[in-house]
């Protein structure tokens, strides 16, 4: 399949200018801003700097509510918990987020991320595997999870459940994890 890039039209030039000149930015950079109908002071501030409070809800999403009930059992119960990321950019920048967030609040964590040229991309038997020996009763797979129907069912064979938060398009199938996370689904 061939991709091709659509280059739109340029936006009002009038626009460009008075936002470029209101933001102090590049105006090619404010073409973009426009042609996404942010063309004001006002929306650009809010595009860049959104408060929590203009958040949809993450309970909206589906399982929301049974994986943050699943995480806050585990934590009640002192259960070792693992966070497993994919290797790429945002599989390790998510361990890193989740794991110093919840590492605030509680400390019986572990956390792994993939050897890219030994177990490849994703869930890996070995990494369930080192949970195992962890003694890890809960894995919490970011960037990965949401095609690992067997990975989820070999881990399901040491006592560990999965919650999957992930954001790649789900498969036919989905992994018979705790909960399955994804704005795909």
């Amino acid at each position: 399949m061939e991709k091709r890039w659509t280059i739109k039209a340029s936006a009002d030039n009038e626009l460009i200018e008075t936002l470029a000149e209101a933001l102090n930015l590049d105006k090619n950079l404010c073409n973009l801003l426009v042609q996404r109908g942010i063309d004001d002071f006002s929306s650009a501030k809010q595009f860049f700097r959104p408060s929590l409070d203009e958040l949809h809800d993450p309970f909206l999403m589906k399982d929301m509510d049974i994986a943050v009930n699943r995480l806050a059992a585990a934590m009640r119960n002192g259960e070792k918990i693992m966070i497993y990321g994919d290797y790429d950019v945002d599989g390790t920048t998510s361990v890193a987020l989740v794991y110093s967030f919840l590492r605030r609040y509680y400390q019986n964590l572990e956390f792994y991320i993939p050897d890219r040229y030994k177990e490849g991309y994703g869930v890996s038997a070995l990494g369930i595997e080192t949970a195992a020996d962890y003694g890890c009763r809960l894995i919490i797979s970011l960037d990965c999870g949401i095609k690992a129907v067997n990975k989820v069912k070999y881990a399901k064979k040491f006592g560990i459940d999965f919650i999957v938060c992930d954001h790649h398009t789900p498969g036919e199938e989905l992994p018979e994890a705790y909960a399955c996370l994804d704005p795909k689904r």
